[in-house]
């Protein structure tokens, strides 16, 4: 899809999965699917109570900005409504360390996360660091949430950047 834009797609009213883009890609692209990094639009329509939830993520690493519009929601009534029928936004990528830094033809192209590049447990909230008891922020993903504190930075990132909504579709925008 070219600058100016848009594309639909009608998905199933229980799908789950995951969407993102791709810069100075056309059609046969180098890196098919979201091969990290790639800045991810997660969804699990009606997943409980009706209700889809959906979230930005760079747990996987990013490549671009970008934000999610829920179209004609109805939000909650309880609960923290900042998360209901929200539009997590992230306008601008957070700057990359050297060491996560994906290059292509002399220009960095996307940054890794901390997990696809050292592969530790604690990295990949694996192992004994698999809860959210054990598996916290570290200087990457904090410096994610600096930038673009509603999007989804760790693997147990759940409480400031998952949203809900019961909507007629999502607006993805690439920014």
């Amino acid at each position: 899809v070219g600058a100016g834009s848009s594309k639909t797609y009608t998905l199933s009213s229980n799908w789950q999965g995951r969407l993102w883009g791709r810069k100075d890609c056309f059609e046969n692209c180098p890196m098919a699917g979201a091969a990290s990094p790639a800045s991810l639009a997660e969804f699990n329509f009606k997943a409980h109570a009706g209700m889809d939830f959906y979230d930005v993520s760079f747990v996987d690493g990013f490549n671009l900005p970008m934000s999610i519009s829920p179209i004609n929601g109805n939000k909650q009534q309880s609960g923290d409504t900042a998360y209901s029928c929200g539009s997590p936004l992230c306008s601008a990528v957070p700057s990359c360390p050297s060491d996560l830094q994906v290059i292509e033809d002399g220009e960095v192209v996307g940054c890794q996360s901390a997990c696809s590049k050292y592969g530790t447990d604690e990295y990949c909230c694996a192992g004994a660091f698999n809860t959210p008891q054990t598996c916290s922020t570290n200087i990457y993903s904090k410096a994610v949430k600096e930038t673009c504190p509603q999007v989804y930075s760790f693997a147990y990132d759940d409480n400031t950047s998952t949203y809900v909504c019961q909507a007629s579709g999502y607006t993805i925008t690439f920014c």
